[in-house]
């Protein structure tokens, strides 16, 4: 007697949890809702306001803001203008100082490396003033309330100018806090810095503004 052997169906593998996922409708309105989650945190990140800073090796405070309209600062060339009010409620531009020389500082309360050199920033400006020399402090991305709560503790004499947009910063550019910008009596733009400076540099660079 003939035996007869019949083939035995193949056994199919297991599906994995990912393939049981993706093959039902729950799964496939999970991927998409996570899928939709990725996308709006990314954009929130490229699109919201330059309020995080990481501080580089040099001590400078790195900070998101666009680039202005204006022409970019240059050396050499006059200064790009601008009007705003001081948190003691002044109005002040630029272009009101011509016939002095102007230290342009940009800096925060919260950035360590502006706190740390704002000291040697009020000498300078105390030591300087008798030869026609401004400083103007730009406060990036405060308002005129905690701007000036900050600079009645710390003792900050000179005008200071809340920027809580960045319009002023983006304008000069100004991609990391500390940064400096030494404008002559003509209001010509001499030298910019950023990263803290020591007095000796404060002392070089102002000197050669006032020339």
């Amino acid at each position: 007697m003939s035996q007869v052997t019949t083939a035995t169906p193949p056994v199919s593998p297991q599906k994995g949890w990912q393939q049981r996922i993706r093959e039902s409708r729950l799964g496939t309105v999970l991927v998409l809702a996570v899928t939709a989650a990725i996308v709006m945190v990314g954009a929130y990140l490229v699109q919201r306001p330059s309020t995080a800073a990481t501080t580089t090796a040099g001590g400078t405070t790195a900070t998101n803001v666009v680039a202005g309209k204006g022409p970019a600062p240059k050396i050499g060339s006059p200064a790009q203008d601008f009007t705003a009010t001081t948190v003691d409620g002044k109005q002040v531009s630029l272009s009101s100082y011509k016939g002095q020389s102007v230290w342009l500082t940009f800096g925060a309360s919260w950035c360590a490396a502006c706190v740390a050199e704002a000291p040697d920033i009020q000498a300078a400006s105390e030591k300087f003033k008798t030869k026609g020399v401004v400083v103007l402090g730009i406060f990036i991305n405060e308002d005129s309330a905690t701007v000036k709560d900050y600079a009645d503790r710390v003792g900050l004499t000179f005008p200071k100018v809340a920027d809580p947009d960045s319009q002023i910063a983006s304008e000069y550019r100004v991609y990391g806090i500390p940064a400096h910008f030494f404008i002559d009596k003509t209001g010509v733009l001499r030298a910019t810095k950023t990263g803290g400076l020591s007095t000796e540099q404060m002392d070089a660079a102002l000197k050669e503004a006032t020339r």
